[in-house]
């Protein structure tokens, strides 16, 4: 199954990982068939959130979240369970700075076409 492994750092600690301590972490979990995608992100000044409301389309600068941590990145993993994700997510560098949102992906339910 897998799971979404989303990073949360605070800006005081956005850079306390390097990311050759990240990549060094993502060629684990690729050696160990876990790592389906992993990505940095930059810093929240650079994001535009997007709403749509009756047609309307209104944008705002920065996320649109009244919060301490913001999203650094993520890792999609495949595990054999939640426990199997948890202790991968355990692993990840920012870890130790921030915290890890592990959710579990699920697939689109469409109707047959």
């Amino acid at each position: 199954m897998k799971y979404l492994c989303l990073v949360y750092l605070d800006a005081e600690h956005w850079t306390a990982c390097s990311d050759s301590v990240c990549a060094d972490y993502v060629q684990q979990l690729v050696a160990g068939q876990h790592l389906v995608a992993a990505e940095p992100l930059h810093g929240t000044h650079t994001a535009t959130t997007v709403r749509v409301r009756q047609g309307q389309l209104t944008l705002f600068d920065g996320p649109f979240a009244e919060t301490k941590e913001m999203l650094a990145g993520f890792y999609l993993v495949e595990a054999r369970d939640l426990n199997e994700a948890i202790q991968l997510a355990a692993g990840i560098p920012p870890a130790q700075h921030g915290s890890i949102e592990v959710r579990p992906v699920r697939e689109l339910q469409l109707a047959p076409g």
